[in-house]
């Protein structure tokens, strides 16, 4: 009975160092499973920290080109808002000169009419002027020239009248009248030879009548009244 009493206590204790020799073996076994767990745990924790770190560098890189664009866009926003604002002005300043231009045009039509009404009125004094001469150069010995003035008061073309038998004692003495046309087409008495007081009086009677033989005649008239004085 000892014997087989220690008999079964070897088994059992063989039995036991086996099983705890498997618990060794399984415990060194989940040791290193446990490390190369940890080591590979780590190393893929390193490896996310380093992709994370260059992710964040990248997106903080995003970020600046970002903030230069966005900087950029600003820019370009102003220079699109000056340019909008200098084609507006230069649209009014178009619509600025098409408004001249059309003014213009209609300033030289009128002034067109007016140089076709004075063409025509000046025509109409020449009329007046040959039908003077006539009468006077002929019948009563005045003469007409033309004359170009030097001073400012006279500068231009003007006719002069020159008026002799005036003066009974001295039949070639001249007695003259100059006068030009003004830019409305209107006469305009410059001066008279020897100097008549009521001259403004008969250029404004003539510049109503537009009637020259009439006021030729009244201003050999007066000559003559003057010279026997």
């Amino acid at each position: 009975m000892s014997a087989r009493f220690s008999s079964a206590m070897e088994e059992i204790h063989n039995k036991q160092l086996k099983t705890y020799g498997e618990i060794m073996d399984t415990t060194t076994e989940l040791c290193q499973s446990h490390k190369q767990f940890v080591k590979t745990a780590l190393d893929t924790c390193l490896k996310k920290c380093k992709d994370d770190e260059v992710l964040f560098e990248t997106m903080q890189t995003f970020k600046r080109d970002l903030e230069q664009k966005n900087v950029s866009l600003k820019e370009k926003r102003h220079a699109i808002s000056d340019v909008i604002s200098e084609i507006q002005q230069k649209e009014m300043q178009k619509e600025d000169i098409i408004q001249k231009i059309e003014k213009l045009k209609e300033e030289q039509a009128k002034r067109k009419e007016l140089i076709i009404s004075q063409n025509k009125a000046n025509k109409e004094r020449l009329r007046n002027l040959q039908k003077a001469r006539l009468v006077f150069q002929d019948h009563l010995g005045m003469e007409i020239r033309t004359i170009l003035g030097k001073t400012q008061l006279v500068k231009g073309e003007k006719l002069q009248f020159v008026f002799r038998n005036i003066n009974p004692s001295d039949q070639d003495s001249a007695y003259v009248v100059t006068m030009g046309i003004k830019q409305d087409g209107s006469y305009q008495i410059v001066s008279s030879d020897p100097m008549l007081e009521c001259l403004p009086v008969l250029e404004s009677q003539l510049q109503e009548t537009n009637n020259l033989p009439a006021f030729l005649a009244n201003v050999r008239k007066e000559f003559i009244s003057q010279a026997r004085c």
